[in-house]
């Protein structure tokens, strides 16, 4: 009975750890050269040389962006006024690299990108998952696309268009007909074609 205590203490850590090096592969695998490649060529193009180039690879654009400076130019570089991140200085110590990618988080957030699409500073840091940091700098691109605000620098090919931003060109009638439709779905579904379930269904989502 004695050595059942380690034993089941060392196979709760071994499948455990296990775990962690499947999920941190899968993470990994999720990576996206071609992305990064797109990613660098319009941070270049909207902060200008100044930021600088990484080396090619994951540790390469990870090592450019850590310390938070490179992505608060980018946030920065998309506002013609007010600038959101007022101070960005590069710094060796860790709590001021992470306070910095803080910095550009809420940024981005304010900016229109969406909190599922977001990173953790971790992500980005320690480099738990850089793809994190990818997919969170490819919707910043299609939210800057999408604003069409005279701040996006680069190709507009580079991006695809937020579809949600359509529902600004919706008029006040078209919405209100929106409601119609709900409101016969709710009582009943006669006359209700599929097209105006969908409607409905969109009219929803205000």
């Amino acid at each position: 009975m004695a050595n059942k205590g380690p034993q089941v203490g060392m196979a709760n850590k071994g499948p455990s750890y296990g775990m962690s090096r499947v999920v941190q592969d899968k993470i990994d695998k999720k990576y996206d050269a071609e992305a990064e490649v797109l990613l660098v060529q319009w941070i270049v193009a909207q902060c200008g040389s100044g930021v600088g180039k990484p080396e090619a690879g994951k540790l390469g654009f990870q090592d450019w962006l850590k310390d938070g400076c490179v992505l608060s130019e980018l946030i920065n570089s998309l506002h013609k006024d007010n600038k959101p991140i007022k101070k960005i200085a590069s710094s060796s110590m860790a709590f001021k690299q992470m306070e910095q990618i803080s910095q550009f988080l809420t940024a981005a957030e304010s900016y229109g990108v969406i909190k599922t699409d977001m990173f953790q500073t971790v992500d980005l840091w320690e480099g738990k998952d850089l793809a994190a940091v990818q997919r969170t700098l490819m919707s910043l691109g299609s939210v800057a696309v999408t604003k069409d605000d005279g701040n996006y620098h680069g190709d507009p090919n580079w991006f695809f268009k937020k579809a949600q931003e359509n529902r600004r060109e919706f008029t006040d009638d078209q919405l209100k007909a929106g409601k119609g439709v709900i409101g016969l779905q709710m009582g009943s579904n006669k006359g209700a074609s599929q097209t105006g379930m969908s409607y409905g269904a969109t009219r929803q989502i205000q």
